[in-house]
């Protein structure tokens, strides 16, 4: 990556006074031979206008892999720049699935338009890929691939895969179906290599594959990427039909997003619709100030809370030097649980039904959790005893209100933190919502009441 960086550092005032002295040939000689990724990336690093000139400079096979590899809204503006003529070759050219996630991340109105300039062929693709769920598999996927049928030798099939390997997303799999399109296997390609060349597919294939659904969640397809090695799988519809196939690097693309989302909710936010360094300032006021507002009133509890115990904090005014080492030890434990839990259900680790499994299992932490901390608190008060600190001559039951509360208040913490990603997912809602403020919020709260209530038992 660094030596790329440093490339396109060394070639980029070469081709900034090509540009200006317009010696548009020596632009496409520089730019001819590099890998479309690093095309890409040079050509964002340009002003809007010198974009669409390299972009058109371009043959038109490298201008639509470039293309594909640019950002979302570089590609919007691009469009816009781009004459009719050449927008309609990027548009056929592209692969269907790249090309469904430009449309719908476009306005209405230019995805009718766009759709407009497509072959009516690639139309007839666009519109089914389009006519998905949003966030479902059969978004991702793409009906470039190469499909055998089991009556076929190898031979067969290899002839056929040089005929039209070309067209196919990948060749590192190929898919045998039977008459009526139905999958019946997959196959590395290197399995037909080593096989003999009179063999039916049939005899060499063994059935076994695994697959996705069209309405499948994206998020689906992560996991199965995740737990089987494939580079493609296909995507079938209900009643076994191969209707496409999602390839690794849409899938990273998706877990890269719902990671994203995940860690802005988490940090008590909404998920960010563009990169940090884009997003307009009243878009990014707007994704953050919905939960701080919501967490400063929640905060507010709390405030009652020490009104309703004001008695005993006057009697014994040593309480109040502890309470942030409380709620901070609550709050922590609970923000654990909470990250731990959804982070195995994004992973498909923990479902539903595991909730008491679960249970048990932050049960028996947040005891051990808190023992330990009770321990070090009644240690602290012990120490501070000694040094000269006023407990109104009863340091031993500070110490033991402290140690209790301490264990009480870590327990109620992992239990809040690891439950409710449960509660929000039986209820339909993303489990990354119960994010580390919320979880510390309501903890800080709670934990309070405790302590205070535990205090005024013991003392």
């Amino acid at each position: 990556m660094e030596s790329q960086g440093l490339e396109r550092i060394r070639v980029m005032p070469e081709i900034e006074a090509a540009l200006a002295s317009r010696s548009y040939g020596r632009v496409r000689v520089l730019l001819e031979s590099a890998p479309p990724r690093d095309v890409a990336d040079l050509i964002e690093a340009f002003p809007e206008g010198d974009r669409v000139v390299l972009l058109r400079l371009l043959p038109r096979e490298q201008a639509s892999d470039v293309f594909e590899y640019l950002d979302p809204d570089l590609q919007e503006g691009l469009i816009r720049g781009l004459g009719q003529e050449r927008v309609s070759d990027l548009l056929n050219d592209m692969s269907p699935d790249d090309r469904t996630a430009l449309l719908e991340e476009l306005p209405a109105s230019i995805t009718r338009q766009l759709m407009q300039l497509l072959t009516p062929e690639e139309r007839q693709i666009a519109q089914k890929l389009l006519g998905y769920p949003e966030e479902s598999v059969g978004r991702l996927m793409t009906p470039d691939y190469v499909a055998l049928e089991q009556e076929w030798t190898v031979q067969e099939a290899l002839d056929h895969i040089r005929e039209h390997g070309d067209d196919s997303e990948t060749l590192n799999l190929v898919y045998i179906t039977d008459a009526r399109g139905r999958m019946i296997d997959d196959l590395r390609i290197r399995q037909l290599l080593v096989a003999p060349l009179n063999a039916k597919l049939r005899e060499v294939s063994d059935g076994h594959f695994v697959s996705l659904r069209a309405d499948d969640d994206q998020e689906t397809a992560v996991l199965a990427f995740g737990d089987h090695d494939r580079v493609a799988m296909p995507v079938l519809d209900s009643t076994g039909v191969l209707l496409g196939i999602v390839t690794v690097d849409d899938v990273f693309d998706v877990a890269e997003e719902e990671v994203t989302e995940d860690i802005h909710k988490l940090g008590g936010m909404e998920a960010l619709d563009e990169p940090y360094m884009r997003a307009p300032f009243g878009e990014m006021l707007k994704k953050r100030s919905p939960w701080l507002i919501g967490l400063f009133l929640a905060q507010m509890i709390t405030i009652n809370a020490m009104r309703n115990f004001e008695g005993q904090l006057q009697a014994a005014i040593a309480l109040v030097a502890f309470i942030p080492l409380i709620i901070s030890s609550g709050g922590n434990s609970g923000t654990q649980a909470a990250t731990l839990v959804v982070r195995a259900m994004a992973l498909g680790e923990v479902q539903l039904g595991d909730w008491w499994r679960v249970v048990r299992r932050e049960v028996l932490f947040g005891l051990t959790l808190g023992a330990v901390l009770s321990l070090l608190g009644f240690l602290r008060i012990a120490v501070g005893a000694g040094l000269g600190e006023a407990y109104d001559g009863v340091w031993g039951r500070y110490a033991i209100a402290i140690g209790g509360s301490l264990i009480c208040v870590v327990m109620w913490g992992v239990l809040i933190g690891s439950m409710l990603p449960f509660l929000l997912r039986r209820l339909g809602f993303d489990p990354a919502a119960s994010s580390t403020p919320f979880v510390a919020t309501l903890v800080d709260v709670t934990g309070l009441i405790i302590y205070l209530s535990v205090a005024s038992m013991v003392l």
